[in-house]
């Protein structure tokens, strides 16, 4: 979208027009104190600038609601509790990001998708593998055993001769981006060859702000963010080509003052990386947090932590409490809990 469209005091379009500042994408892009140096505007033109770009991003997201509603499927969890909060698991046609802190389950969220995607479509898959890209950390390999040796007792819903039939490990692909230009190639090249044979119906990036922060420094802040747009357009085509969820996991930054945390649960102290120029292409914001707390079961105990809606077009902002246990990442109902 032009910034020409946008309803702007003439003053800004023509400060717009005099750095070549064209594109919506491109203010997005930027922080307020960059605008206000490269532009030369005051502090509450810029202002109005942000608000006006960033309320044209919202109105073309990549599925509305009503898309929604009328049987677009996903991928479940696997766990009720967390289906219910999420109305059926991971949306098709955009992207979906979960963001938190390290050690809140947010990498447990994407292994566990990696096995539910191959569940028939009546059990809440989409009957094909996941394209599982790392940029940080190793494959978490022992873990994803553990769950797929867990199957039975998480999808107790699902015949136990169909979960034991079901190839799990075979339908996991793996890949590691080192840097910004393999993980390009990843997506533009591996993913798509496997999309169109219709090996995977799922890809899960872990984590997206990783190359992001390593490869730039503060002052390529417009280099950086073309390069971010770039990163989710090709995965928008994908998602919207072969009606393939697509989950980002993200990492989170401290936020000084709640005022400003407008991308985050209000009662948080931290907010996703990667600021408005990523989250205008994020279509579902999951965070997750820890408790203060443990919660028991039987002879099991795990960290009590709480996954939260922060904005979808088709979900309520809401939250549930959440456990990970032997067999995966489950919703708190009915388990005893002991909160510090």
């Amino acid at each position: 979208m032009n910034c020409d469209q946008l309803l702007l005091h003439p003053r800004v379009s023509a400060a717009l027009r005099r750095v070549q500042l064209k594109s919506v994408q491109d203010v997005v892009c930027a922080s307020a104190p960059d605008l206000q140096r490269l532009t030369g505007l005051s502090n509450s033109d810029v202002q109005q600038l942000i608000t006006a770009a960033a309320a044209a991003c919202r109105r073309h997201p990549p599925i509305t609601a009503q898309q929604l509603q009328h049987g677009v499927s996903g991928v479940r969890l696997g766990c009720p509790v967390l289906d219910r909060l999420l109305r059926g698991g991971l949306p098709v046609g955009g992207i979906t990001e979960l963001a938190g802190e390290s050690g809140t389950g947010k990498t447990q969220v994407g292994l566990q998708l990696s096995l539910s995607v191959q569940y028939p479509a009546e059990h809440g898959g989409l009957g094909a593998g996941a394209l599982y890209v790392c940029t940080e950390d190793s494959f978490p390999i022992k873990r994803l055993h553990q769950l797929i040796g867990e199957q039975v007792c998480l999808r107790s819903d699902v015949p136990a001769d169909l979960v034991n039939s079901l190839r799990f490990s075979d339908h996991v692909y793996i890949e590691h981006a080192a840097d910004l230009d393999s993980l390009q190639v990843c997506l533009t090249r591996r993913a798509r060859l496997l999309l169109a044979r219709g090996l995977v119906r799922l890809i899960v990036v872990d984590s997206v702000a990783a190359l992001f922060r390593a490869e730039f420094q503060a002052d390529d802040w417009l280099e950086r963010n073309r390069r971010l747009l770039t990163f989710s357009s090709t995965l928008h085509h994908l998602s919207q080509e072969f009606s393939t969820p697509v989950l980002c996991i993200n990492q989170v930054t401290d936020v000084f003052s709640q005022s400003h945390n407008s991308m985050g649960p209000s009662s948080s102290t931290v907010s996703p990386a990667l600021g408005l120029a990523w989250a205008n292409q994020v279509m579902v914001r999951l965070m997750m947090r820890r408790l203060q707390g443990m919660v028991i079961r039987g002879e099991q105990s795990s960290a009590l932590r709480r996954l939260e809606v922060v904005f979808a077009p088709h979900l309520a902002r809401d939250g549930q409490d959440t456990a990970v246990w032997t067999e995966g990442l489950r919703g708190v109902e009915s388990w005893t809990s002991n909160r510090k």
